[in-house]
C-alpha cells in the first residue's frame, strides 16, 4: 500500500495546519526494489553519498533483498548486542561515518531508526527509513527517544524523508519483535485518555481528528491479531499501517503526546535502572506491561469516584525525600529536577479537578476492561505481567509514584497524587 501523506497535512478543524515532512510511504512486497529504483532515477538521485546504519542482526535480514543497495552505500553495521539509543553508539557512528555523507538510510527497527533520525538533525542531511520489523511506532516520528548519561529524554530529530517497508523483510522479523509493536499500539489507550484528561484539566490542546487517528490504528491492529500472530503478511501489513499512522500523528503535534504518557513513563523509569537491574525485554514489551499497570490503576480510581470515596487535596509535594533516594544514588536527582520544573501539577486547580472527577471517570470507563486487553495482548504474545519483563510484584507502588518523573508530561498517574482514595488499606 502507498499511503498519501497529503492527506495529513491539510487544513484541519482544530484551527491548525499541521505539518507533515515524509514524502512517500510504501508498505507492501517489493519496497525496498522501489528504494532502489528512487535511488538510481528517482528523487533520491540525487544523493551521492549515502550512509546506511544497521546492526548485525537487521543486516541479516535486509542484506539479500538490498544486495544493490548496500553496494552503493556506506555501510555501518553496530553490534546488535546491548545496542541502545544513546550518547555511545552515536560517538560510534560520528566516529565511523566519512565526511561527506548526503543522505542517512536507516536500515532496522526503534533503535537503528532514533540513532539515524537524531545524526541526521544533527548533520542537516535527510533520512530514508527501512523498517526490519513492525516492533515500534517511532518510524516517522520527528523526535528520538535518547538515553543521555543515564537519563531518558525526548530530543529532537528529523522524521524520514521517505519510509520503505518491505513485507518480505518486516513479515519474517522474530515474532517478538512483531508483538512488540502490537504492544506499542495497546499502549494508546492509556495515553489518549492521559491527553483527553489533561486537555480537560488545564486546557492543554488536543486535537480530535489526531485522537481519531491513533484510534483508527488501534482498531486496525485488533481486527487483525490473529494474523498478526501468525506472521501472516496482510495482518503484519496491518500492523505496520498503523504504527506509521501513530508516528504520523506525532509528526502532526509535533511532538509524542499522541503516543506516549504513563505507560511509556513505567518503561522509560524500568530503563532508567533506578529501582530495578537492566532487563532483558524489548521497548514494547516494558510499555505493555505498563499500559496494564496504569489500566488497573486507573479503573480503581474511577470506581473510587463512582463510590464516592474520592477526595481531591491541593497539590503538597510529598516525594522530594524519595527522589533524593532513588535518583540521587545514581547521579540523576539534578536532570530530574529540571526535567519536572515548574512542576506541572501546579497548574491543576483542586476545584476544576473536583468538578471533572466525574467525567474523568467517564473517560477511563471508555478504556478496555483490564481482562479484555489481557486477552487481547496474550492473542497477540505481548508480555503481560511484571514477571514477565523480570521484575515483581513489590516493585509496583513504587513504580505507579515515581514513573510520572521521568517526563514533565500530565498524565493522569501524575493527577493521581492529587487524590485520597477512601476505603482502602
Amino acid at each position: 500500500m502507498r499511503v498519501d501523506t497529503d492527506d495529513f497535512g491539510r487544513p484541519c478543524r482544530c484551527g491548525r495546519e499541521h505539518h507533515i515532512d515524509v514524502k512517500e510511504i510504501i508498505i507492501e512486497e517489493g519496497a525496498v526494489d522501489k528504494l532502489e529504483e528512487a535511488m538510481c532515477d528517482g528523487f533520491l538521485k540525487q544523493y551521492i553519498s549515502p550512509l546506511l546504519i544497521c546492526d548485525t542482526n537487521t543486516m541479516k535480514a535486509s542484506e539479500e533483498l538490498m544486495e544493490d543497495i548496500y553496494d552503493r552505500c556506506q555501510v555501518l553495521t553496530l553490534d546488535a548486542e546491548g545496542l541502545h539509543a544513546d550518547e555511545h553508539a552515536v560517538q560510534i557512528v560520528e566516529h565511523y561515518m566519512e565526511e561527506d555523507i548526503d543522505l542517512i538510510l536507516a536500515v532496522g527497527s526503534g533503535t537503528i531508526h532514533d540513532i539515524s533520525r537524531y545524526i541526521a538533525f544533527q548533520y542537516k542531511v535527510p533520512f530514508v527509513s527501512v523498517p526490519t520489523a513492525a516492533s515500534v511506532d517511532g518510524f516517522v516520528s520527528n523526535v528520538a527517544a535518547m538515553t543521555w548519561k543515564g537519563l531518558k529524554k525526548t530530543v529532537p530529530a528529523v522524521s524520514p524523508t521517505a519510509v520503505f517497508a518491505d513485507t518480505r523483510i518486516f513479515a519474517k522479523a522474530p515474532g517478538r519483535l512483531t508483538a512488540s509493536g502490537v504492544s506499542d499500539l495497546f499502549g494508546k489507550y492509556i495515553c489518549l485518555a492521559d491527553w483527553k484528561i489533561s486537555h480537560l484539566l488545564t486546557g492543554e490542546y488536543i486535537c480530535d481528528r489526531i485522537v481519531e487517528m491513533e484510534e483508527k490504528a488501534l482498531r486496525t491492529v485488533s481486527a487483525s491479531l490473529k494474523g498478526i500472530a501468525q506472521g501472516e503478511e496482510e495482518g503484519c501489513e496491518e500492523l505496520m499501517y498503523a504504527l506509521i499512522l501513530s508516528g504520523l500523528a506525532m509528526q502532526m503535534v509535533g511532538n509524542s503526546r499522541p503516543a506516549s504518557c504513563a505507560e511509556h513513563h513505567l518503561s522509560h523509569l524500568w530503563e532508567m535502572e533506578v529501582i530495578n537491574d537492566r532487563l532483558d525485554a524489548l521497548h514494547g514489551e516494558k510499555v505493555s506491561v505498563g499500559t496494564l499497570l496504569s489500566l488497573r490503576e486507573y479503573k480503581r480510581i474511577a470506581r473510587a469516584v463512582r463510590e464516592g470515596r474520592c477526595e481531591v487535596l491541593p497539590y503538597e509535594d510529598r516525594d522530594a525525600e524519595l527522589l533524593q533516594e532513588t535518583f540521587g544514588k545514581k547521579g540523576l536527582l539534578e536532570g530530574i529536577r529540571r526535567e519536572n520544573e515548574p512542576e506541572l501539577l501546579l497548574e491543576v486547580s483542586p476545584a476544576r479537578l473536583k468538578d471533572c472527577l466525574d467525567e474523568i471517570a467517564n473517560i477511563i470507563e471508555e478504556l478496555p476492561e483490564e481482562k479484555e486487553l489481557d486477552h487481547a495482548m496474550k492473542k497477540a504474545g505481548c508480555r503481560r505481567d511484571v514477571y514477565d519483563i523480570g521484575l515483581t510484584e513489590e516493585i509496583i507502588p513504587l513504580s505507579l509514584r515515581l514513573a510520572p518523573y521521568v517526563r514533565r508530561r500530565l498524565s493522569f498517574l501524575r493527577v493521581s497524587k492529587m487524590l485520597d482514595l477512601k476505603g482502602e488499606e
